[in-house]
């Protein structure tokens, strides 16, 4: 685990505002913004994200139905709609990207620890608190 997968997880988990995220990921290059989003695609797809997450993850991301990240969820198909949208190049839809992937795992991953967790756990993901 390293400092990025902490920060990400703290940002999933409401522990750090999403201001403070976009600014790191707003100072990374084009090349590791892109492999942060596709992480994030891979953590979303693990925590067994559906195509029902797509409008509360929309809401919860602030973006409007008609950004293309939010068109892309809504489109069904959720590992592939996610690997669409961790693939965004243009800078402003990257932030959009980032923003609606930690939405997804918020919810993806609340649901997975709600009912597969509750009693503890192992995933070194849910073990992170901040104190």
């Amino acid at each position: 685990m390293n400092e990025r997968d902490v920060l990400l997880n703290e940002l999933a988990q409401g522990l750090r505002p999403m201001s403070e995220g976009l600014e790191w990921f707003d100072g990374l290059g084009r090349e590791k913004q892109s492999e942060v989003l596709l992480f994030l695609r891979h953590h979303c797809v693990q925590a067994r994200a559906v195509t029902d997450d797509a409008p509360e993850s929309i809401r919860r991301a602030g973006l409007r139905p008609t950004h293309t990240p939010a068109v892309l969820i809504s489109r069904g198909r959720m590992d592939e709609q996610l690997g669409k949208i961790a693939g965004l190049t243009p800078l402003d839809e990257r932030r959009k990207a980032f923003r609606l992937l930690i939405a997804v795992l918020a919810i993806a991953d609340g649901r997975r620890r709600e009912r597969f967790c509750s009693g503890g756990c192992s995933h070194w993901w849910h073990r992170l608190s901040v104190t």
